[in-house]
């Protein structure tokens, strides 16, 4: 694990080589944007480290970092009140904590891989900064009803159930991790929260996967990411919940590796 210290804050990031080979040598590197609960640490699972696993099989670099208050990264104090996120947090990150961390890493035109909350802020990034490639899994573009259900559920499951025992694992403030997420997202100014028209922006291929049982989003999450000038590719997996990448493993690899395989 290292530490990067950008301006305001200091994120975990795990550095990913690429492999040896020399006609993989120039490849745009692939950095791992998490969901909203997730971190460096819950990219990992009985199948090993998924990021990994994506740079073998496409000869790649990867970096994999946690967003501020998730994993080891620096928190905030009162993420309830003071420091509480507001609605466009996603843009901010996409916007402003993503490029100081790209700069810092010495990384232009990356391959963008984001997972739920990260997806969403690959595709605002997208929209504003060139990229070789954006992959999305389980995106937000709007709130869905079915959404804020399953969000509902998971403040039960954390308030009264085993969720917070299960996320203490991997993050060293578990509250803040939680409650920032699960704060702003069931609050009122964050029901208007639509990037479709932000999305008409994007240049880059994009490929976008959404499990078919999704419990927070319907299939509308990728088919309306509709690029005015780019390409998009869109798989609906079936057998698949939330998270392609631990529901489809070797189906979603399979999928990401053979969309990269002509992209720089």
């Amino acid at each position: 694990m290292t530490m990067i210290q950008l301006k305001q804050m200091r994120l975990e990031v795990e550095l990913i080589r690429a492999s040896s080979a020399a006609d993989t040598s120039q490849l745009a590197p692939i950095v791992f944007l998490h969901e909203g609960l997730g971190s460096v640490a819950m990219w990992r699972s009985r199948q090993g480290f998924w990021p990994e696993q994506v740079c073998q099989a496409t000869g790649r670099a990867g970096v994999v970092y946690s967003r501020r208050g998730y994993g080891q990264s620096d928190g905030l104090l009162d993420v309830r009140g003071t420091h509480r996120l507001q609605p466009d947090y996603m843009h901010h990150e996409a916007w402003e904590v993503l490029p100081e961390l790209l700069q810092a890493l010495h990384i232009e035109r990356p391959v963008l891989l984001g997972h739920s909350d990260g997806g969403t802020i690959a595709l605002l990034h997208a929209a504003r900064q060139p990229l070789s490639a954006c992959l999305v899994m389980a995106p937000h573009v709007m709130v869905e009803e079915v959404s804020l259900r399953a969000i509902k559920a998971a403040r039960d499951a954390y308030a009264q159930g085993p969720l917070r025992e299960r996320l203490s694992k991997f993050h060293s403030d578990v509250d803040t991790a939680f409650w920032q997420w699960n704060d702003v997202w069931l609050s009122d100014g964050f029901r208007s929260f639509d990037i479709r028209s932000v999305c008409h922006d994007i240049r880059c291929p994009v490929l976008a996967l959404q499990g078919v049982d999704d419990a927070y989003g319907t299939l509308r999450q990728i088919e309306d990411i509709q690029p005015e000038h780019g390409c998009i590719t869109r798989h609906a997996l079936a057998g698949c919940g939330h998270s392609p990448h631990k529901d489809q493993a070797q189906a979603t690899l399979t999928l990401v590796a053979n969309f990269l395989a002509d992209k720089p």
